[in-house]
């Protein structure tokens, strides 16, 4: 009877290591949920991203209003008989 016990207990120790410890275990599938989870919030932080680069792609596409305003920040471009006056904060 003994024997069997033993036997038990040893089975019963093997499947609890393989449970915790193996490819498929606790350890292993906890270390994937947290990995899952920031591929999640990468993922997100991506779709914001695009979709802002969908918004001015189709703004470019639409509109000249952002080309002129795009022009105007950062190439300095003024129109035909204006005058640019840049202000800078006093001290």
């Amino acid at each position: 009877m003994r024997w069997i016990t033993g036997i038990l207990l040893a089975l019963l120790v093997l499947v609890q290591a393989d449970l915790w410890f193996s490819r498929n275990g606790l350890f292993h599938v906890r270390g994937l949920q947290g990995q899952l989870g920031e591929v999640r919030e990468q993922i997100d932080a991506a779709k914001v991203r695009n979709e802002q680069v969908q918004a001015e792609v189709r703004d470019l596409r639409e509109g000249l209003e952002m080309v002129e305003e795009k022009a105007r920040a950062e190439l300095g471009m003024v129109k035909r008989d204006e005058i640019y006056i840049q202000v800078t904060p006093g001290r």
